[in-house]
């Protein structure tokens, strides 16, 4: 099984990739953490933003693998504990189906990504930066992965 976290933006600081590669690195082969970066739109003082929104979604479903479970991040999604996550991961590698996490840009994900999603999961009701998002969806996903494997991460 191989996890797509697809996000919105391109060019992070370098500390956001490293933040990610930390993660993404720890994860064995059989269940391997992918990045696809998604160019956003350009935004300025008259944009259209839901014409930007709905082009930035059309890009991301390009982007997803065929036949994928998809997971978008998004804050009325459900707030899980580590252990939950943990128990859908399971879920997951059990189905054999890649996964998708989808990350919008600023205003968020397009209608047409969120009606594809089989679990919408919310990280926090705070809002967190985007770039920011990368680095602790990676670390969760790799803790999720050390509780399955009783790896002594976790504790």
């Amino acid at each position: 099984m191989q996890i797509h976290l697809i996000s919105i933006g391109q060019k992070m600081p370098g500390w956001v990739k490293q933040g990610y590669e930390e993660y993404a690195k720890r994860m064995p082969r059989e269940c391997e953490l992918i990045l696809k970066e998604i160019p956003a739109g350009k935004r300025g003082k008259n944009s259209d933003v839901k014409r930007i929104v709905r082009d930035e979604g059309e890009r991301m479903l390009a982007a997803l693998p065929k036949n994928c479970h998809i997971v978008t991040l998004d804050v009325p999604g459900k707030a899980w504990t580590t252990p939950m996550l943990a128990e859908a991961m399971q879920d997951w590698l059990e189905s054999g189906q890649d996964i998708a996490l989808l990350v919008g840009g600023p205003e968020g994900l397009a209608d047409s990504v969120k009606q594809l999603a089989r679990q919408s999961w919310s990280l926090s009701k705070l809002t967190f930066p985007h770039p920011l998002v990368r680095i602790v969806v990676a670390e969760q996903i790799y803790r999720a992965w050390s509780i399955i494997n009783t790896h002594p991460y976790h504790r």
